[in-house]
This record gives C-alpha cells, sequence and structure tokens, in this order.
C-alpha cells in the first residue's frame, strides 16, 4: 500500500506534492499564524470554527483549511462552486452526519464560495448554525459583495495576502532539495538569480512558482541540460501575465489606484497603475474610457482640454491599437494627473440628480415654454420671455430659468483653480447684475 501511495503521489504535480501538512510548515500569513497570534493558538488548542478565507490565487487558502482539518481530527469534504450545485452541498452533508454520528467533526471546503448563488450560500446556514459542519469558505472577491450577509454573520472573514517573494523562494529551494516529495532526485541545478527570477515572476503566488519550477526543470531535461538557465525559463513563461483578474478584485482595486492617483496629481503613480492594468491583460479601451470619466468627473472646468484629450487618446486607440495608441492613453493620463482639478460640476449634477429625485415635477416656468401655436400663446407660453442677445453682454439679467418653488437655489460652485478661477469670476459678476435688477425692479414697485 505504502508503494501504491508513492506512485499515486509521484503523478501529482509538485505544487500538490509539496503542500505543507502543519502550520509549522505553512508559509506566509504570519499576521494571522505566527507563533503569538491567538488564531493559531486556538487552532493548536483543538478549536476551529467557521471561516471564510479571502485572498488572492496561491496564498494557501486549500492548504490551510486541509491543515485545520488534522489539527481538530475532522473529516475534509471539498466542494467547488465551479463544479457543484445543490445536489453535491447535500452528498456533503449527509457525509458530515454520519461522521457526527460517531462523534467526529467534518470540515467542509467551499472552493470559491462567491460563484454559488444566494440559494445556494443559503443551503449551508442550517447546518452551520447546528454544528453538522465547520464551514471554511475560500473566494479572492471581496466577501461583502460577494457573500450573503446571512453567511458573513456565521463565519469570521480572514485576510490572506500575497506571498513575499523571500518566502516563495525558500519554497523553490527545499522543493529543490526535497527528494522524496520535490525534485531533489532529478538533479537539476537552478541558480539563485534564477530562483529570484521565478519568485518575482511568480507575483506573491506560491502554487504558480512552483508549477513553473516543474516545467522548467522538465524543459532542462528533455533538452538534456544539467541546470536551469534563463532561456529555458523564458520558454517555460511564454506570454506569462500577471495577476490580473478581469472582472474580479484586483481588477477593480487597481483601476481604483489609477483613478484616484489621478485624482490626486500623481502622474506617476497613474502612469504606474495604467502601465500595470496593461501587463496584466486589461484591454485599453476600457481604461480609455475610464479616462474619459476622470476628465469630467475630477478635472471638469478646471481644464476643458483634458476632456478632448481623453476622447483624442481613445480615438488613436480605436484607429491604430497598440502599442501607439497605449502610448496615447498615457499621454493623456499622465496630462490629467498634472491638470488643475475640479468637481464642482460633478457635484453639482449629483446633488441636482438627488434633489430631482424626491421633489415633485415642478411645472416649466410659462416664459420659459415655447408657443408654436395661437392657443399656447392665448395661455401665457412664451409671455415675457427675454431673448438674452438682446440685452448688453447677451445677458438678460434678473431673469429665472428654474422652476419658481426653487428658483434661488445654486449648485454649481466653481472651484479656485485653473479655468474655474475665471469662471468663477463671470458668474459672480453676472450675479452682481441680477441683485441690481432686482433691486431696480423692487424701487420702481408703487
Amino acid at each position: 500500500m505504502a508503494g501504491l501511495f508513492d506512485e499515486e503521489r509521484a503523478w501529482q504535480p509538485l505544487a500538490a506534492r509539496m503542500r505543507p501538512t502543519t502550520l509549522d510548515d505553512y508559509v506566509g500569513q504570519q499576521h494571522l499564524f505566527g507563533p503569538d497570534q491567538p488564531l493559531r493558538r486556538s487552532i493548536e488548542a483543538g478549536h476551529v470554527h467557521s471561516m471564510i478565507l479571502w485572498g488572492p490565487p496561491g496564498v494557501g487558502k486549500t492548504t490551510l483549511a486541509m491543515i485545520l482539518a488534522s489539527y481538530v481530527d475532522a473529516q475534509f469534504l471539498s466542494v467547488s462552486a465551479v463544479l457543484s450545485g445543490v445536489k453535491e452541498i447535500r452528498a456533503a452533508i449527509d457525509q458530515a452526519k454520519e461522521q457526527l454520528r460517531f462523534g467526529r467533526k467534518t470540515i467542509l471546503f467551499v472552493d470559491e464560495v462567491h460563484r454559488f448563488n444566494k440559494s445556494q450560500q443559503d443551503a449551508f446556514l442550517p447546518y452551520i448554525e447546528d454544528g453538522t459542519v465547520i464551514f471554511i469558505g475560500a473566494t479572492t472577491e471581496n466577501p461583502s459583495f460577494e457573500l450573503n450577509n446571512a453567511l458573513l454573520s456565521r463565519a469570521r472573514v480572514y485576510v490572506l495576502k500575497t506571498i513575499a517573494e523571500e518566502d516563495i523562494q525558500t519554497l523553490l529551494t527545499h522543493a529543490l532539495a526535497d527528494e522524496v516529495r520535490g525534485l531533489g532526485a532529478e538533479d537539476i541545478g537552478v541558480s539563485n538569480s534564477v530562483i529570484a527570477n521565478m519568485a518575482a515572476t511568480a507575483d506573491g503566488d506560491a502554487r504558480r512558482a512552483l508549477n513553473l519550477l516543474e516545467i522548467c526543470v522538465e524543459l532542462a531535461k528533455s533538452e538534456g541540460k544539467a541546470e536551469v538557465d534563463e532561456s529555458i525559463m523564458a520558454q517555460a513563461l511564454g506570454t506569462e501575465l500577471r495577476r490580473f483578474d478581469k472582472g474580479g478584485e484586483s481588477f477593480y482595486d487597481q483601476i481604483s489606484a489609477l483613478h484616484k492617483a489621478v485624482r490626486g496629481s500623481s502622474p506617476d503613480g497613474a502612469l504606474y497603475w495604467f502601465a500595470r492594468m496593461l501587463d496584466g491583460g486589461c484591454d485599453p479601451l476600457y481604461i480609455a474610457r475610464r479616462v474619459v470619466r476622470m476628465a469630467s468627473e475630477d478635472i471638469g472646468n478646471a481644464d476643458p482640454r483634458a476632456l478632448q484629450i481623453a476622447l483624442n487618446a481613445w480615438d488613436v486607440q480605436t484607429r491604430l491599437g497598440s502599442p501607439e495608441g497605449e502610448l496615447a492613453i498615457a499621454q493623456a493620463v499622465a496630462y490629467m494627473a498634472a491638470a488643475p482639478k475640479s468637481n464642482a460640476v460633478y457635484k453639482a449634477f449629483n446633488e441636482i440628480r438627488r434633489q430631482i429625485a424626491e421633489q415633485p415635477s415642478y411645472e416649466v416656468p410659462l416664459h420659459l415654454r415655447n408657443a408654436p401655436t395661437k392657443l399656447m400663446k392665448q395661455q401665457g407660453y412664451g409671455e415675457e420671455y427675454r431673448y438674452a442677445h438682446d440685452y448688453p453682454e447677451a445677458y438678460a439679467a434678473g431673469e429665472n430659468y428654474l422652476p419658481e418653488e426653487i428658483n434661488q437655489d445654486q449648485w454649481y460652485e466653481p472651484v479656485a483653480r485653473g479655468l474655474e478661477i475665471k469662471i468663477g469670476e463671470k458668474l459672480k459678476y453676472l450675479k452682481g447684475l441680477d441683485q441690481s435688477s432686482r433691486w431696480r425692479r423692487y424701487r420702481r414697485k408703487p
């Protein structure tokens, strides 16, 4: 039986063979499982509770769940939200109930739990509450958005961090030296510099690093080389991309960082996150659309040229593609990061929309309505409207363009930056003409 077990392990990927079995061997997550951390002490005492493990791929979520099962001598059952449905959930619960009859606990590990819909997530709730299972869900997405509140209230959320390059280098070194589980028997050398490059390329993903090492060793053997060099690693990498889940947490984190760098007037920060998104495979046209949004939301009338530059960059990307279009977008990103900022229009527009949603549908004042028919003229449509171009400076002082009920409201307040300085001065001047006009009309009243 031992020989059969060893043979089965030999067919497993290196990442599976090197999976740690104790917290002492578990790499990373020292903020949770360091020697003095409360969670580790609780686990070592045999106390494990339901939890959600939130973190990027390859940081050890599955491994951790298996280790926890061994610490409490529990049955370990795994369900994948990608491959399973309610039928598989019920089968797992039945197995857990059977084990409970003999006094044994069950850890039910649900991989990619965020992919289950609301009803599927709800299916776990009664069995978590009555202790049938210790629920451990793994997700790469923000639980606040992807998981039901009912599930979150029954399981603590723990954030798992990207594994440091130094720790990944240690994993790779151990895998090369281990003759039983690792690649030690292959007698293939890997220099420290190549190991460091592998760790950097893995981008915090331990599984990815071990898979890369395994491929490199196989390539070296096939070419009759005694060492994995940079050329072997380049073959293994191909067009490898860094971590960037289109539509996932990393995606939204990075576009958020890009937007905030533009808003915060940091060209370097904005260009860095733009390049990171391209490096991860993001469609440049998506970024171009977001850059147009930034031009209106955060720069606005402080520098109206920003909107045109953003549209031009979008147009270049559409016409020419990459890399010419990407450079145009980079130019727009850098320009907007350095441009004067104003969210005055953005704030005014949002506030007006909020008030419209809460207020009655006020009528358009009669003097602002068109009167294309005789009946409309008889009803007073357009009466007393003053045509602005007939007045000095093309401004009919004292005219009102809002419903009567809110004609004193004001939302747009230009900031003292960029072109909005001039806009603010102009509006202040026109407001003075309005006040003078109203005062004169008041004086003429009998």
